[in-house]
């Protein structure tokens, strides 16, 4: 859907802002109570499909469930996409950017309260900015090992991955094969930071050599066809993220979070090495009412996932509760 020109929080414009979207359970004809759900960094609307569908948390039977892919995530408006601001010239955005073109979508649809957002890393940081920039709006907030304050720790792993994906584009440049832009970059962001050491080693143990597991990791990852300006811009926007800068907090991190005044369910695993989980804890601590759900998964970042069947499952649930409730 066309947003028109699109002014952001930190100045200049994105030309013939374009949003994408799935909906579903959109019968119209009953209207449902509508639930947004918020993409991750280097992930599109499909990031929580194990959560949406029926006997799942989001049925589309009982809701409306709009799954938005934010800005620069290639389907959204993003340096690889635009017609008149491709690559470079993209301007940079910010995580706030991102709710408020979700929020210009709701009001072109027509939506003007939600039941609920719900999201996982970026997407539960979106939605902590949501319940801070729009207080009210969404009744409930779901958010899964999020960070209220991008942590120095992760913003540490976001420019190591930078630093992969530029010499990646570098190497491309000289006349290398443009796969080898991933090459670096997935051994760090597709294991060293999203899981475990002891899952590692049980993924390990099935394929036989790490070589062998990240060559196929890599494949999978160029397959599907994400670009890496794209996931630069969107790192550039998690690294500044701080709700204490959104509204009029002054840039009080725990001052924010205790503006928000909708129930919230904050999850996290017992070890995340991407989002620590001592600042989804912070989230948890400073949000009034608020739920917190210990993920019981050993695969770190990943663990709010369809990858631990286990843990989808305890997550369904514990969100179909409190959606319901």
């Amino acid at each position: 859907m066309s947003l028109g020109d699109f002014s952001l929080t930190g100045g200049g414009q994105i030309a013939d802002m374009r949003i994408s979207y799935a909906d579903h359970g959109h019968d119209g004809v009953a209207q449902k109570p509508v639930v947004l759900v918020l993409s991750a960094i280097g992930s599109t609307h499909h990031r929580l499909d194990f959560l949406i569908g029926p006997g799942r948390a989001l049925d589309p039977r009982s809701f409306r469930i709009l799954a938005v892919d934010a800005i620069g995530n290639g389907l959204t408006s993003s340096p690889s996409n635009s017609p008149g601001q491709s690559g470079r010239i993209f301007p940079r955005f910010g995580i706030d950017d991102m709710v408020h073109s979700q929020h210009a979508l709701l009001a072109q649809l027509g939506i003007r309260q939600l039941h609920a957002v719900v999201g996982a890393s970026m997407g539960g940081m979106q939605a902590l900015a949501w319940a801070v920039l729009y207080p009210g709006f969404a009744r409930r907030v779901v958010a899964l090992t999020p960070m209220a304050k991008t942590t120095p720790w992760a913003r540490l792993i976001n420019l190591m991955a930078r630093a992969h994906l530029e010499a990646g584009l570098a190497r491309v440049e000289r006349g290398a094969p443009p796969h080898d832009v991933w090459t670096d970059w997935v051994p760090l962001m597709q294991a060293a930071s999203m899981r475990t050491p002891s899952q590692f080693d049980c993924e390990i143990a099935d394929s036989g050599h790490v070589e062998t597991w990240l060559a196929a990791q890599t494949r999978a990852w160029i397959a599907q066809g994400f670009d890496p300006l794209d996931w630069i811009w969107q790192s550039y926007a998690y690294d500044a993220f701080d709700v204490g800068l959104l509204a009029d907090h002054g840039g009080d991190t725990d001052k924010a979070l205790a503006s928000i005044c909708v129930p919230t369910l904050v999850g996290a695993p017992p070890l995340d090495l991407y989002n620590p989980v001592e600042a989804a804890h912070r989230v948890a601590c400073h949000v009034a009412n608020c739920r917190w759900v210990d993920i019981q998964s050993n695969y770190g970042h990943l663990a709010a996932s369809a990858l631990d069947p286990n843990a989808a499952l305890a997550l369904n649930g514990e969100i179909s509760n409190f959606l319901a409730n």
